[in-house]
This record gives C-alpha cells, sequence and structure tokens, in this order.
C-alpha cells in the first residue's frame, strides 16, 4: 500500500511516529534476540509469551496485555508492513493533529482493537494492527479523495474505496474465519474506533484532499 502522490510520499517522519517505530523495532529486536523460531508454540517463547494478548478465560491473560500488545510482532513481515503503513497514515495524521491528539487516538484504536480481540476471538494476538486500521479510518474519513496504490491491485484506489474493502475483508474474516492467523475482529475494533472518534473532532472541520 502506498500513496499515489509524489509530494507526499517523503514527507519528513512526525516524532510520535517516529518513536512508535523505533520502539517497535526495539521490542522485535528482544523477542527475536530472546525468543524461539516463530513457528515454536507462543506460550515456549520467553518474550512473547509475557506481552501477547491472551483470551481473558485463560490463565495466561493479564490486562497489561491490552497495551503491550501493540508492540509485538509474529515475523519481519508483518513488523515492516504495520511500521510502514503507520509511517504513511499517521506522518499526515499527526501534522494535522499534532502529537498529543494524535498519541491518544492511537492508543485508543489500539485497546478497541484488543477488546474486541477478547470478546470475539479466542486466540493470542499480537500486533500494532488495530491501531494501524484506525488509522486508515480517520485518514480515508478525512481524505477520501487520496488515491493509493494497494498491491497487488494494479490500479489507484480511492482511500475511501480502499477502507471499505478492508472492512469487507475482514468482516468475512472473521464471521467465516481460515488458519491465516489474521485478527481480523481486532482490525473492525481499531477501525470502528478510529471512525468514532475522527467523526467526533472532526463534525466542524472535515477536510477532502486531492
Amino acid at each position: 500500500m502506498a500513496f499515489n502522490n509524489y509530494g507526499n510520499r517523503f514527507q519528513r517522519t512526525t516524532p510520535i511516529v517516529l518513536n512508535l517505530i523505533i520502539i517497535n523495532a526495539l521490542v522485535f529486536l528482544v523477542q527475536s534476540m530472546f525468543d524461539g523460531p516463530e513457528t515454536m508454540n507462543i506460550l515456549d517463547q520467553k518474550i512473547t509469551s509475557k506481552i501477547a494478548l491472551f483470551p481473558y478465560q485463560t490463565s495466561y491473560f493479564e490486562p497489561y496485555q491490552l497495551v503491550t500488545h501493540m508492540f509485538a510482532h509474529g515475523g519481519f513481515f508483518h513488523l515492516f508492513f504495520n511500521m510502514f503503513v503507520l509511517w504513511m497514515f499517521g506522518t499526515t495524521l499527526e501534522r494535522s493533529w499534532g502529537p498529543k491528539r494524535f498519541l491518544i487516538f492511537y492508543f485508543a484504536c489500539g485497546l478497541a482493537a484488543g477488546v474486541a480481540h477478547l470478546l470475539l476471538e479466542f486466540s493470542p494476538a499480537v500486533g500494532a494492527s488495530g491501531a494501524i486500521m484506525g488509522l486508515f479510518a480517520a485518514f480515508a474519513y478525512l481524505f477520501p479523495n487520496t488515491e493509493l496504490i494497494i498491491f497487488p491491485i494494479p490500479i489507484p484506489v480511492k482511500a475511501k474505496y480502499a477502507v471499505a474493502l478492508m472492512a469487507a475483508f475482514d468482516l468475512f474474516g472473521g464471521v467465516y474465519p481460515s488458519s491465516s492467523n489474521i485478527a481480523h475482529f481486532a482490525h473492525l475494533g481499531g477501525l470502528v474506533m478510529g471512525f468514532i472518534l475522527v467523526i467526533y473532532w472532526n463534525k466542524t472541520n472535515k477536510k477532502t484532499f486531492y
């Protein structure tokens, strides 16, 4: 996924986005150093077994995991994709809102994603994807006509249509689960919270960006 707009592609990274990327990268480095292969049972991984979000019905669940799971990832490409999208959408949103509001938004979406996962799914979860989906929702609301390249779709798609496609994909994946290990309801939780917050914040300040 990338902007189809060369003027916005190489913006300077904003401070909160930069720090979130650094923290996620450092946590992944620690996971890589102390955990075994990615295929290993999560309970046998020294770091991930402590910071992943476990079902609340199990003895492994701890409330702090609602936060820590946002900084753990299940592999390099999981981390890379989430951080790329964080940089792509987050930089624009942080510039629009300022660091404080952006950080509140990011954590609110991540927490909503965690709660949705706890209520509707029954497996451990890691990753910033729920918070990222909230950013995607806000970006699509504020800048609906920005064209995005979503691989492998070979043509540009406007953000307002791209977010609808992603929501439909996660809804279908949540209702008809497969063995992909994607936390679809967590994505939807972050997405819904993102829409709620951005609509509330921008009732009288809606912008359109072409």
